[in-house]
């Protein structure tokens, strides 16, 4: 297992995470995503360790603050030494039926912060994130809430989970403007088969040494082989049958696939675990969140981070995977050309 630097920190942490989602279930989409009970999750969290992952993530909303209770128990059931493990937990999402009860305010966020620790049985958390976009509150008051925590101990780092280039970049100003705690990480869904986020993010993430963790590696299980151009399941189940997210485009998700098969055939892995591979290959990525029903499918990602995919494996997905031209990326690349074939040795183009 390899581990990298949590954005610019010194926290290491293994290149796979695993997620919780499927801890607890419950009603609505829980119950949809998994089920999985204390010893079920002992069991997944025991092969995650054994196979050098150091890093967990979850988050308040799941099952209703279940999936950070049996976390946190799981930690406790296999004796796991506290400095032997990354927890990453978030907040934004409703925890009550009372208007307050939700999004990034201060005191939402010192609230559930608090509510956090006692589920999962920690004295700090290492990585605190803000699950999502709350258009009523200030960023400043968001960063301010998240460097109380801090400063307090209760928290190590913060970042934060499905926003823009442009919010983390106004965050991060605001941060070094009034010496608060920065933003760290983001949480985001990238796929060989949906790459939007390089548009704007990745040379953000790059610039500002932003780490990045990835949600829905497989697309929903989209990327898993097991479902056919249509979207109907080789099996009949799987979760894309009753879940169908997160939106992805179909033809160009299909396309991916096929030129994955034979790639996964060179390597005498799984479609899977290609596309996993693909990830752990780009240099933005700092660790990818995998999540699992059961010890056997767990390992079957894990395996994903032996698989060495060579420049012309990685130049062939990336070509069938690529995004269609959109502006101003392609004026950008046109009128910077010059400046890199001068750096190359080229001779300099006027235009």
């Amino acid at each position: 297992m390899k581990y990298n630097p949590l954005g610019q920190t010194g926290l290491l942490v293994s290149e796979l995470c695993l997620g919780t989602m499927t801890f607890g279930g419950g009603a609505g989409i829980w119950a949809q995503i998994g089920d999985l009970q204390q010893q079920a999750a002992d069991d997944l969290v025991r092969t995650a360790l054994d196979a050098g992952i150091n890093f967990i993530d979850t988050a308040n909303v799941y099952s209703g603050g279940l999936s950070e209770q049996i976390t946190g128990q799981a930690l406790r059931n296999l004796g796991v030494a506290r400095d032997d493990v990354v927890v990453a937990t978030k907040v934004l999402g409703p925890m009550g039926d009372g208007v307050n009860a939700r999004g990034a305010s201060r005191a939402h966020i010192l609230a559930q912060a608090r509510a956090s620790l006692k589920r999962l049985q920690l004295d700090h958390i290492d990585l605190y994130q803000i699950h999502g976009v709350d258009p009523l509150t200030p960023v400043e008051e968001t960063m301010e809430a998240l460097d109380t925590l801090v400063r307090s101990g209760d928290v190590r780092y913060v970042g934060v989970s499905n926003w823009a280039a442009w919010q983390i970049a106004k965050a991060l100003g605001i941060a070094e403007r009034k010496n608060l705690a920065p933003l760290r990480s983001l949480q985001a869904y990238y796929t060989i088969a949906g790459r939007d986020l390089e548009r704007e993010l990745v040379p953000m993430l790059l610039s500002e040494q932003v780490g990045l963790m990835v949600w829905s590696p497989l697309a929903g299980g989209l990327l898993s082989g097991k479902y056919h151009r249509d979207g109907t399941s080789v099996s009949g189940d799987g979760r894309r049958a009753n879940f169908d997210f997160p939106p992805v485009d179909r033809d160009r998700a299909f396309d991916v696939i096929e030129a994955m098969r034979p790639v996964a055939e060179a390597h005498g892995c799984s479609v899977a675990q290609v596309a996993l591979a693909w990830l752990l290959h780009q240099k933005v990525v700092t660790s990818v969140i995998v999540g699992a029903r059961n010890p056997e499918q767990l390992s079957d990602n894990i395996a994903a981070a032996t698989v060495s995919l060579s420049d012309d494996e990685m130049a062939a997905l990336d070509k069938v995977s690529a995004l269609p031209a959109e502006y101003p990326g392609w004026m950008i690349e046109r009128q910077t050309a010059y400046r890199a074939g001068a750096v190359a040795g080229a001779p300099p183009k006027t235009s």
